[in-house]
């Protein structure tokens, strides 16, 4: 008997050719069969991505979306749009070669999971605009100066007893609470002006305190493009009312993207009403270069002990972080204390009213 003779090698290399190209076949008939089958409405929220799939030609239907759920972003298009058209061989029963035909992908790339957590990355958004300045300004905040904060429980139900009898006499012209707050505060500045100073480095490297004849008052004001800080100039010289109309009209200002440069920089102090927000206390950044910041918590009913006797108040937090290299505790401490009774007491404050 002879010994069996080892297969020749074009006949390993047909063999190999034939099995790719009934792989080929299953492939493309498989794609085919997932092309014409009913799909499900495409994953997809943003009018941006959808617009995007438009402008670039890109069916938003066959688009495999890379987010939770399989939602469509923008960068899944962006795949779609680059990759190139399926090559026509997938259709041949005879590919030119032994190697699979490439399939366009649309699926992310191994960079879109994230390496230290192994979640899939569902977006990056560039920091930049305003929110980029906001970064910055609070971080050289936190940089630059050494804060401390103090805060206080404060029964506002005389305050708020007070704006419903104004705004009974007078619903046009009647300050809101904002503005009452706003006018406790610049009585306190008048007694601790070094709060609303300035510390300036020379180019020796030496630092100076500046102070000034006077409160540009800013306030914090969430708009659509972000967080900004209005300012009212020469705040000190104002009543309730008068600072009643100029928050009214900075804060419309921000909001339609109108206030300017001149309008946007230059306080002295900032006031932080994040009780719009329904929080009760925070330990606010200060808006840099200034050297305090008072927050105001939400005003609600709280049990308050009242001549000895438990009793339903309308009670409200405030907090000041301040920069420790201008003042120390107890001025702090004295110009918190002080705006605290004002809004318990109103009255005497509100003489200018």
């Amino acid at each position: 008997a002879s010994a069996a003779r080892p297969v020749p090698e074009p006949a390993r290399a047909r063999a190999a050719e034939q099995a790719a190209s009934r792989a080929a076949q299953a492939a493309g008939a498989a794609h085919d069969a997932m092309a014409s089958a009913p799909r499900l409405a495409p994953t997809v929220v943003s009018p941006i991505v959808r617009k995007l799939a438009k402008d670039r030609g890109v069916d938003i239907s066959t688009v495999r979306g890379s987010g939770p759920g399989g939602l469509i972003l923008r960068r899944d298009v962006v795949t779609a749009a680059a990759a190139p058209a399926a090559p026509a061989a997938r259709e041949s029963t005879a590919p030119t070669s032994s190697a699979p035909a490439p399939v366009p992908s649309t699926t992310a790339a191994p960079s879109a999971v994230d390496a230290r957590t192994g979640l899939g990355v569902a977006e990056r958004v560039p920091v930049s605009g305003i929110r980029k300045v906001i970064g910055q300004a609070m971080t050289r905040s936190r940089a630059e100066i050494p804060e401390a904060t103090v805060w206080v429980d404060v029964d506002a139900t005389r305050l708020v007893e007070l704006r419903a009898e104004l705004k009974a006499q007078d619903p046009a012209t009647a300050p809101g609470l904002m503005a009452l707050i706003a006018r406790f505060v610049l009585a306190g500045l008048a007694r601790h002006p070094e709060l609303a100073t300035r510390i300036e480095t020379l180019e020796d490297g030496s630092q100076e305190i500046v102070r000034f004849d006077g409160v540009n008052l800013g306030f914090a004001a969430q708009t659509d493009r972000g967080l900004v800080v209005p300012n009212i100039r020469g705040a000190h010289t104002l009543s309730a009312r008068g600072l009643d109309a100029e928050l009214r009209r900075l804060t419309e200002l921000a909001r339609s993207g109108k206030a300017g440069p001149a309008e946007l920089s230059g306080s002295t102090f900032t006031l932080n009403n994040y009780g719009v927000f329904g929080t009760d206390g925070a330990a606010a950044i200060i808006n840099h270069p200034e050297v305090a910041i008072l927050g105001i918590g939400r005003i609600i009913d709280r049990p308050w002990v009242v001549d000895g006797q438990l009793a339903v108040r309308k009670v409200t937090q405030l907090s000041l972080a301040f920069d420790h290299r201008v003042c120390d505790g107890g001025a702090a401490g004295g110009f918190l204390r002080m705006v605290a009774d004002a809004v318990e007491n109103p009255v005497s404050v509100l003489a200018d009213l």
